[in-house]
């Protein structure tokens, strides 16, 4: 056993035991060999339940995010579109606010959350089929706030063009000028893989990422998995301000409309098999995935996120960090906390899987990395100077920020510091720099920048990697 893994494994039965995770599933590969793997807890609370292995399917949120960007490279390769292709050559009924914006959105946009969409609440509408059949719609703890009985259902990829072509909103900049988390470029991306390749864009991943890397325990669909297949039981949590209490909840949230954005389920192996990729340039054993040159592309920075971290396509990467470059992406829906990462340097791949929505994935990442390199588990991957700031500024940013998509952020000044309010709880904001600060997410620093206009007035919350938009709407009568 190597040296760190009893000190790690310490640190994370902490971390699970705190966050209230029911199963958990790590792993990690050294040159594309399974070097360490240990499943935590078990997959349902029930008389039956089993204990967490390597092969236990797992939701993966947002990882999936990685897999629509290797579809679209693979496109690429086969001369069927470009990156740098406009987005309506593709989908000309695609309309935004500003005409001439839309004519400038490209693929590469989309891949890089640059298009300047707000967040929408398309997500939402697209899940409404399958959370209208969940007793718990409404205590999924991502600090999104949503009235399922106002939410129109977005069904179909056609449905979700038309939806968001017709919302009226303020692009947050011209094309490639701001990022802002969004999974709606993401779902635009599923409809161009679609209409490309002329078969639906889950059949276009399984047949040319899936089956060829020997993925035989991912799905879109539990029904599409083979029956022995053992499948982790979703719990979520309600919010803290409600006490943070996790219960069994095991109805799965689906988006057809939107599966290109995170629907996808996995297991540690099948996403060890899935990051060898970007270990070798392509190759997944013997079988090309991808050419070396389009792993080039996905795995390269080309737009900036925080002052340590860029995003490439699906991937977020941090050029200095545990010894060299990390190359990762978070995912986060009901019932799933999931982590994927890669130090290609150190031909280093690992993943983390759990079965609760809420849980230190990154931490448990981070904290893994830290080991290895002999540092304690809890080093922060970041450096955040100290800033000074002057109450008049900090005065200056205080409101209410919102988004379409339900997260609703107040933030205000509490002894002499800003806080930010979400669900009814506060986190102290630590300035790091001009309208720039960071919050205390789990065991690490989380970024947050304010935008002004031109007057000097604020106009936008960076947080959580998504913009939010200030309201007119007095504190007093804000929802939080």
């Amino acid at each position: 056993m190597a040296k760190w893994v009893q000190s790690f494994e310490e640190y994370a039965k902490q971390l699970l035991e705190k966050g209230k995770i029911v199963g958990a599933s790590m792993g990690l590969a050294e040159n594309g060999e399974l070097s360490y793997f240990q499943g935590f807890g078990l997959t349902d609370n029930t008389e039956d339940a089993q204990a967490v292995t390597a092969d236990t399917v797992f939701g993966i949120g947002s990882v999936t995010k990685v897999f629509t960007c290797v579809a679209v490279m693979q496109l690429q390769e086969a001369g069927k579109l470009s990156v740098h292709d406009p987005v309506v050559k593709y989908i000309p009924e695609l309309r935004t606010p500003n005409e001439a914006h839309t004519r400038e959105i490209t693929i590469h946009h989309l891949m890089t959350h640059t298009a300047g969409f707000p967040a929408f609440d398309t997500l939402m509408g697209a899940m409404k089929r399958s959370m209208e059949n969940d007793p718990h719609n409404g205590t999924f703890s991502s600090g999104l706030e949503f009235d399922l009985d106002k939410m129109e259902a977005i069904d179909t990829k056609d449905q979700f063009v038309a939806y968001i072509s017709g919302l009226d909103y303020e692009l947050l900049g011209p094309p490639g000028t701001q990022f802002s988390y969004s999974n709606d470029s993401f779902a635009l991306l599923g409809v161009i893989i679609e209409r490309v390749s002329e078969i639906s864009y889950e059949q276009f991943v399984k047949e040319n990422i899936l089956d060829p890397a020997g993925m035989t325990r991912s799905a879109f669909l539990l029904e599409d998995l083979p029956q022995d297949t053992q499948v982790a039981t979703l719990f979520t949590r309600k919010s803290a301000a409600d006490g943070g209490e996790v219960y069994r909840s095991p109805s799965w949230w689906d988006a057809p409309s939107m599966r290109a954005g995170g629907k996808l389920k996995s297991t540690i192996h099948d996403l060890l098999r899935f990051t060898e990729i970007f270990r070798t340039g392509g190759l997944v054993g013997t079988k090309r995935i991808l050419t070396e040159e389009s792993v080039r592309q996905i795995t390269l920075s080309h737009t900036q996120m925080n002052p340590h971290q860029g995003y490439g396509y699906g991937l977020m990467i941090a050029s200095d960090c545990h010894g060299g470059q990390l190359i990762e992406h978070g995912g986060a829906v009901k019932g799933v906390s999931a982590q994927l990462f890669f130090l290609p340097e150190r031909n280093l791949t690992g993943a983390v899987l759990m079965n609760v929505d809420g849980g230190p994935a990154a931490d448990l990442m981070h904290g893994m990395l830290n080991e290895i390199n002999e540092k304690p588990a809890n080093t922060p991957p970041f450096v955040y100077p100290d800033y000074e700031v002057s109450t008049e500024a900090l005065t200056s940013l205080v409101g209410f920020y919102r988004s379409s998509e339900g997260a609703n952020v107040t933030v205000e000044i509490q002894e002499n510091g800003l806080v930010l309010k979400l669900l009814g709880t506060g986190v102290p904001l630590r300035p790091v720099g001009e309208d720039s600060f960071v919050w205390k997410r789990g065991e690490n620093d989380s970024f947050v920048r304010f935008f002004r206009d031109e007057t000097g007035a604020s106009t936008r919350l960076f947080v959580g990697g998504r913009q939010l938009i200030k309201s007119p709407v007095k504190k007093e009568q804000a929802t939080v």
